[in-house]
């Protein structure tokens, strides 16, 4: 008869028969959680993860409804665990522009860390939860933990770096370059059944930086092409190898 299943943490506390140390029940939840071993947080083993004394909250956010607003007070940042946030800014002519998406594993509100308001609106595209990860927990963890703060480190050059594509992939080139690399962009935040989140077209052109004839007007030609299928109005799927040698042939003009 096999015997009882153990609960694997419990063995880094031995027990005796006076005492029983009580397992943290936030070390549990992210444990469990499902992004760990991709977020900040995957460097701790369970052990470590014992000594954490804040609450973590784990916030749902449904399309349309902000994480955190710009030039609020950065208290914390958060790890996306599903979905897919926009981040977006305002032009002092009130114009708005996305500049760039953060989806699941992505630890965005990183300026928080350095006391900094927020840089950008964060705004739910599709269903989103997150964990809110307070400053004082990052700031005490990455005291004792290098690994820690190697790795946040990582995760802002990591922004940066999206950032960067953003600017030099999707602001330069032609409206149909600019919007066939957004699709290939949109792919890495596929849901689990291969479809992808799809923007409207007013957003295209807040990411892409033209206008919502021009968006839909390219849209309309991709789906012609058999590029792209739309099964609902917020949703695609994308023939990638059609994708690919569509990008191929734009590339070579």
């Amino acid at each position: 008869m096999n015997s009882p299943r153990r609960d694997p943490l419990q063995a880094l506390h031995p027990l005796d028969l006076q005492q029983r140390v009580p397992f943290n029940p936030q070390a549990r939840v992210c444990m469990d959680c499902g992004v760990r071993r991709f977020a900040l947080f995957g460097v701790l083993d369970a052990e470590e993860l014992q000594h954490i004394h804040y609450h973590i909250a784990d916030i749902t956010l449904e399309p349309g409804q902000p994480l955190y607003m710009a030039s609020d007070h950065g208290t914390a940042a958060y790890t996306v665990r599903e979905g897919v946030v926009r981040l977006e800014r305002s032009s002092e002519r009130g114009e708005r522009r996305i500049v760039r998406l953060a989806g699941r594993s992505s630890l965005v509100g990183l300026e928080a860390m350095l006391g900094q308001t927020y840089a950008a609106d964060a705004v739910a595209c599709t269903t989103v939860r997150a964990c809110r990860l307070p400053r004082m927990l990052v700031d005490e963890l990455a005291r004792e933990q290098p690994g820690l703060l190697r790795d946040l480190m990582k995760r802002w050059q990591g922004a940066l770096d999206e950032a960067d594509e953003w600017l030099t992939e999707l602001s330069a080139g032609s409206a149909r370059w600019r919007m066939l690399r957004l699709l290939l962009k949109l792919t890495e935040y596929d849901e689990p059944d291969g479809r992808i989140w799809l923007p409207t077209r007013q957003e295209m052109g807040a990411m892409l930086g033209m206008t919502i004839e021009t968006a839909s007007r390219l849209v309309s030609a991709l789906k012609r092409e058999g590029v792209i299928d739309t099964p609902d109005v917020r949703h695609a799927r994308i023939d990638m190898p059609a994708l690919l040698e569509a990008i191929r042939l734009e590339a070579a003009g």
